[in-house]
């Protein structure tokens, strides 16, 4: 008898056809286009790290460990060598403000244990730093060209972002969003709400956040969130929601891209709450 996880050679060649098939089926979707010596990959994922103001140094920290804690972990491992091909690409940007974005993890290849480690550890070395602002769409706009000539071709293409807090400069987040679904890149996202902070006048509350995430940021097929509002809850959800991403799997799908009544939320209210903010410290 087959031992769980381990499959006859006849299921792996029929894996190999599948993902193949796939690839084909999803490359017209694709606006990047595809060179003959990009290493083929099951996904190629940008983990898109929030380390605006509102993010305290205890909160990075936590945020970067659950990263760091997350490539290591037998579960993450083991996703990525389940995959059709084995493999994947990965790289990590973090960002703040309309032109405050930085990657801290240039783009790797990740098929192995060893692979999974190095990334970690060459993240880790990285410093901790807040920078200011908050702007998801330049964050959208900054990361939708990094697939273009990053030397793989994923059948899926995916940009994970976490935030504790709405678009507030840098140009509409939607149009932004609408752009990256245009090019076949599916968006999910991290809401985060650990604490107020300086920032309470101008915040969203955990459901608010959610919310905005659902109905303005995340979107294409099978895009999802997983929302978190304390510390404690951090680590684990970074971890599991890199899993559902590398095994395409999702808790609840959510269709954003494909929605046709209009967003539960004004996409516009972390600009406005921004500007209100702004004009009562000049009363």
């Amino acid at each position: 008898m087959t031992k769980p996880g381990r499959p006859v050679s006849r299921l792996r060649l029929a894996a190999a056809i599948l993902a193949a098939a796939l690839f084909v089926a999803v490359a017209p979707f694709r606006d990047n286009g595809t060179a003959a010596n990009e290493i083929p990959v099951d996904l190629e994922l940008i983990l898109a790290v929030d380390i605006s103001g509102s993010m305290d140094f205890d909160e990075l920290q936590i945020q970067r460990r659950g990263y760091v804690e997350a490539l290591r972990h037998p579960d993450v491992i083991r996703a990525i060598e389940s995959g059709f091909l084995g493999r994947i690409a990965i790289s990590m940007v973090e960002w703040a403000g309309p032109a405050s974005q930085r990657t801290v993890l240039p783009w790797r290849l990740i098929e192995t244990g060893e692979d999974a480690i190095s990334a970690s550890e060459v993240l880790g070395a990285q410093p901790i730093n807040n920078m200011r602002g908050t702007s998801i769409s330049g964050l959208l706009n900054y990361t939708r060209d990094m697939f273009t000539g990053n030397g793989y071709s994923g059948t899926r293409q995916v940009i994970d972002i976490s935030g504790d807090g709405p678009n507030r400069s840098g140009g509409l987040v939607t149009a932004a969003r609408d752009r990256t679904l245009d090019k076949g890149i599916i968006i999910n996202g991290l809401p985060i709400v650990l604490s107020p902070g300086i920032w309470s006048t101008s915040a969203l509350s955990p459901d608010e956040l959610a919310l905005y995430y659902e109905d303005c940021v995340i979107g294409g097929f099978s895009s999802f969130i997983i929302a978190v509002q304390a510390k404690e809850e951090l680590v684990t959800a970074i971890r599991r929601k890199m899993i559902l991403e590398i095994a395409s799997a999702t808790p609840r799908i959510i269709p954003a891209a494909m929605q046709l009544t209009e967003p539960r939320i004004d996409c516009l209210i972390g600009e406005k709450r921004w500007q209100q903010r702004m004009q009562q410290e000049i009363e």
